[in-house]
Order: structure tokens, then sequence, then C-alpha cells
């Protein structure tokens, strides 16, 4: 989880392929009206997202075997929600400051306009000390970012 250009589907390819498990791409949920808004650079609001969040909550309720998801999960609400459909769900928290989250969201070729950067980050409640919460740097080594998943994925004791 985090703002975008943070590396999310990027750490989460190379998680979900160490660690055996499928990746659902977050992003591939969104509802066309959704990424329509993103495109023209207009936030999200919390209406909608809802259905979004609705999808995701149902790919995680009883998601067998464990998957690896993809989603911004900016505020602590949405977290909430995500975590009452799958107890015991972990995030990982991938944070990144926000001249580089511009610079990787402005260089790339995705549905979100990079000018949505900033709106991000205002919504953005950090995890850090919620329960079942890694943080991660998004300038360390990908292979470094992995391990320090796959490490905290197999401990019994997520916090």
């Amino acid at each position: 989880m985090g703002v975008a250009g943070c590396g999310k589907s990027t750490v989460a390819s190379v998680v979900a392929q160490a660690e055996g498990m499928p990746l659902v791409e977050g992003d591939d949920f969104h509802g066309a009206a959704n990424r329509d808004k993103m495109a023209r650079g207009i936030a999200l609001t919390d209406a909608d997202r809802d259905a979004w969040l609705r999808t995701l909550e149902d790919r995680l309720r009883g998601a067998d075997p464990a998957i690896v998801l993809t989603c911004s999960a900016l505020k602590r609400a949405y977290r909430e929600r995500l975590r009452q459909a799958a107890p015991g769900l972990r995030f990982v928290f991938i944070d990144i400051e926000r001249d580089a989250a511009l610079a990787r969201a402005g260089s790339r070729t995705h549905f979100f306009s990079a000018s949505l950067v900033d709106s991000q980050f205002a919504t953005l409640e950090s995890p850090v000390g919620e329960p079942g919460v890694l943080r991660i740097d998004a300038q360390w080594p990908l292979q470094q970012q992995q391990a320090a998943v796959s490490a905290w994925l197999h401990r019994a004791d997520p916090d």
C-alpha cells in the first residue's frame, strides 16, 4: 500500500513470485468512471472508492490460497474495511518522498495522472503503528524490499 508511484505493483509482483502467491492488481478493479476521473487529474472521493473497496473486500474474503493484493489503502478506514474482510491481513507500507513519487508517476504509462500525487499525500493517513504493518523504503533496492517483506511474512507475529 502507499501513494501512486511508490512501487506497489513492482514490489507486489516480486513478492508474489518469491512466495508463490497469486498477484491481484487492485487498479484492475477500478470502474471506468474512476479511471476517467484519475486520467483527467480529478482525485477520487470516498464515495468513488466505495465500490472499488467492496470489490477488493470480496477478493480478500476467504482468499485461498493467500494472495498479494496491491491497493493504495490511503486511509485507515479503508484498511479497516479490508481487515474486516480478511482478519489477519497484513499491509506493506511502501514509504516514499513526494518528489520521488511525482517523478515515478510522471515517467510511467498508467491511467493515473501524475498531477494527483499531491492529493494522494494529502489523503494518506500513515499506517505506521497499526497492527500488521511493515514499513519499507521505496528507495531501497527492489531485492532488499522483497527480502524484507518475505522475512516479515514468515514471522508468526507481524508486529
